[in-house]
């Protein structure tokens, strides 16, 4: 699980990169899963957001948000600002077959 939360904090500090002249992150994290507490994912969510969280010096927030097969936590995501405060923790194979079939989540 290091090397995941090592991942996702490299990830995140890339992604910040065009907001050089900020600080990042200023505020809470917010991880959404798109799906029920006690699962896979968000067991992996919360093994990644305690070490995140120590790294970047800020609270992250597991956010559960299961149904509609993942649509309703994706549409939060997409909806949420694009400043790298609101992520998703999703299975590739969800986000991969609504993208195939064409599924427009804003």
């Amino acid at each position: 699980m290091q090397t995941l939360s090592r991942v996702l904090a490299a990830l995140l500090a890339a992604a910040a990169g065009p907001l050089a002249a900020q600080s990042y992150p200023e505020r809470s994290i917010r991880i959404v899963v798109p799906f029920p507490p006690g699962g896979g994912s968000d067991i992996s969510a919360r093994a990644v957001a305690d070490p995140l969280s120590r790294a970047l010096g800020q609270t992250v927030v597991i956010d559960n948000r299961p149904g509609g097969r993942t649509v309703i936590g994706g549409e939060i995501v997409s909806r949420a600002a694009p400043d790298g405060y609101t992520l998703l923790l999703s299975t590739c194979d969800a986000t991969s077959i609504f993208a195939a079939y064409g599924a427009k989540l804003v």
